[in-house]
Formats: C-alpha cells, structure tokens, sequence
C-alpha cells in the first residue's frame, strides 16, 4: 500500500541526538517530513535541515506549546502537500518502530470511522531510573478502543480539520482534550497491540517527576474547566480524586490529630498503596513493581493537585501559565 498520502509532524526542543534518531526512522517510510522546533540551542535546527527535513521555527515571542507546534507543523505539511490523508505526529525524543507506520496506515484506510490510531510507546531506558521505569508502565494503556492517545499517533487529516487541531493554549493535556472533541464528532481512537515508538525521557531526579504530575495536574484542571460540563465530565474523576486525596483527606487528618479514636486515619495512606499493590500485581512483572506503581499513583496527587491549584489561581488573576518543563 502508497505511503505518498502520508506526512509526518516532529516537534522539539533541544532533543540533540534524539531528534536525529527521530527523524532517521521516518526518512525510510515517508518524504514528507516537518520538523517544528520551539527555540533550540543544541543545533537542532540546523540538524534538521542537514537531514532534508522541512523545518519551522517558532516565533519566541508566542508561548511555546506542544499543541502549537503540531498545528504549526500540520498547517506546513499540508500546505506543501495538499493530497496528504493522514499525518504521523511524533514527539522529537521518540524513534518510530519500523513496521509502526504501514501498520496504523493499513488501519486507518480500511476503518473510516477511526480518526487517530496509536500504539505501544516504550521507554528506551526504563532501567536507568524508578522514574524511566514509571513512565514505561504509563505508556503501557489499554487496547483497543480508546479514549485517546498520546503524543505519537497517526491522526487523519479529514478528523483533524474537523476539531480545528489542538487547542494552542493549552501546555499539557492537548492530545485527550483533542481526541475529546474528536469523540464528539462521532470519530473513533483505536490503540493496536504493536510496537510504535522508543521514547527518551531522561527522567533522573524527584524534581523532574514532582514537575511532570504537576504539569499533569494543570491539564486535568483547564481540560475539566473546557468540558466539565458535557455528559462525559471530561476530566471531573481525576480532579475529584487528586482534591480528595491530597486537600480533603489531609485536613481531615489534621483535625483528628486532636481526637484520640481518630488516629487509625492515619493508616489510610499506607492502607491505599497497600491495596493498589495487591490489586494490580498481576498487571506488572513483580510485585516491587507493583509496590512502585502504587507509591506513586498516591503520591502524585500532591504536585497534580498543585498543578490544578496553579490552574484556577492563574484563571481568577487572569495569567497564563508557561509550559512547566522536567527536562
């Protein structure tokens, strides 16, 4: 089956050899390549257009987002190549598997009601930190029919257009709110059983976790604020339970700090890893694993729940949040 009807989307910042292992993987499937980057200082530009890749440079004086770079990115793409059908989107620290893209291809041509199509993204070094390791088993979601996807999917374009791309604004949380919309159009996601891409994401140190569930925190926020009030409550479970669990339960614990036969709620922490543990230890490969899963799951509602408090300050002040990097 012709490729010629597909173009690819790369998106970056700094990504060095990253980006040209990206780019790399995609030359022998595809001649329609754009990559999109948001201010560089490593010579990713410049790596780009050694490769013969199409490069965009976003104007510094508009705040960097991932959804403005894939808009920009798609808006070059198709201006160049108007008979383009399907658009690749990838991020710039990703390596595409090399049967990804004839599979979502052959997907996505013969199932007309399926807008996005996406796959396994894997860690590339999931050993090297507790936290490459983490971000393995959150690549690792359901298959089949799916609510979205990630950063890497091959979206087509007909659907795309229809929900005007992503919201620009947005810093975080773009591609669910995206695939949102998308749902309420009638498209369907689809997330098939195969390979699709290595991802890169460097993540050593507490911080770059701590900044990265914030930034999570953030997007659940603005995502409910935008389509809290469809019937789906888009996003309403995951503000509820990080409120919950990190504003609601604490108070309530101080205040039984003062009431000797409420102490046993101090236990209730513990108590949840300990059944998270348990209830998805046959998800992953041992039970540590499951054990690190856990930690972190009730531990992350703390920044998450920051990132969604940093969301309604800046709403009632009337800032705009900057992207919150943790690279």
């Amino acid at each position: 089956m012709s490729l010629s009807n597909i173009g690819a989307v790369i998106i970056g910042r700094n990504e060095g050899e990253r980006l040209i292992r990206c780019i790399k993987s995609l030359k022998n499937d595809l001649e329609h390549i754009v990559y999109v980057d948001s201010g560089s200082s490593d010579g990713s530009v410049e790596a780009s257009k050694t490769l013969g890749v199409a490069t965009v440079i976003l104007d510094i004086d508009k705040p960097f987002t991932a959804a403005r770079a894939r808009n920009e990115g798609a808006k070059e793409l198709i201006a160049a190549n108007p008979a383009i059908e399907f658009i690749q989107f990838v991020d710039g620290d990703c390596e595409v598997d090399e049967g990804w893209i004839n599979k979502a291809h052959t997907f996505l041509k013969t199932s007309p009601d399926y807008a996005v199509v996406c796959g396994r993204r894997r860690e590339r070094f999931p050993q090297y930190s507790v936290y490459n390791q983490l971000c393995d088993v959150e690549w690792n979601t359901h298959v089949g029919d799916a609510h979205s996807c990630g950063g890497d999917a091959l979206i087509r374009v007909l659907a795309f257009h229809s929900v005007n791309g992503y919201s620009d604004f947005l810093i975080a949380g773009e591609e669910p709110e995206m695939c949102f919309r998308m749902r309420q159009q009638g498209w369907k996601i689809m997330r098939l059983n195969v390979e699709m891409t290595l991802h890169d994401a460097a993540m050593t140190r507490f911080t770059q976790w701590w900044k990265r569930h914030k930034r999570a925190g953030h997007a659940y926020a603005e995502s409910f604020y935008l389509h809290g009030g469809s019937q789906e409550r888009f996003r309403y479970k995951e503000v509820r339970s990080n409120i919950f669990w990190s504003l609601l339960l604490p108070t309530v614990l101080l205040i039984s700090l003062w009431q000797p036969l409420m102490l046993w709620l101090l236990f209730v922490y513990p108590l949840q890893i300990s059944r998270l543990t348990i209830r998805d230890k046959r998800k992953y490969a041992s039970i540590s694993l499951s054990f690190i899963v856990a930690c972190s799951n009730v531990l992350s509602k703390f920044p998450q729940t920051l990132g969604i408090m940093t969301f309604y300050k800046n709403f009632l002040t009337g800032k705009r949040q900057k992207i919150i990097e943790y690279k």
